[in-house]
């Protein structure tokens, strides 16, 4: 998962903001520090987004610099978003899992999902996860 941030010179700084995620902004004294800040901030919003249940805009921006989410971060959006309506004990118990253990896959700190339960998540939301 990506988004894409513009880069802007101003004052001698280098200036980073995300079309997609209007509060995602930073800066950096070179363009490649503006770029490592981008990560972090951008990281640092959609876990926040997802930590208080805020929706999260799908990327769709195509200019300026391609900036790659975190892998936990960005399964962590994932699942959300294919859980869609249903509540997490339900997914857990059709997953045959406990409510414990499926919040944790939704915490982008605490997600470390084995290849079992991604065969198991693939098969409750009949859609892939995981590509090899």
């Amino acid at each position: 998962m990506t988004y894409n941030c513009d880069i802007t010179p101003r004052d001698g700084k280098f200036f980073v903001q995300f079309p997609d995620i209007k509060n995602a902004i930073t800066l950096g004294n070179t363009k490649e520090e503006a770029l490592f800040m981008a990560t972090d901030v951008l990281n640092g919003i959609l876990a926040s987004h997802i930590d208080n249940g805020y929706p999260i805009s799908e990327p769709k921006y195509t200019g300026g610099y391609k900036i790659e989410v975190s892998p936990k971060i960005a399964f962590a959006i994932e699942l959300r978003k294919a859980r869609a309506n249903r509540t997490q004990k339900e997914v857990a118990e059709k997953a045959g899992m406990s409510y414990q253990q499926y919040q944790r896959l939704e915490n982008p700190y605490k997600t470390n999902p084995t290849l079992e339960t991604l065969y198991k998540l693939q098969k409750v939301f009949n859609r892939p996860f995981l590509v090899l």
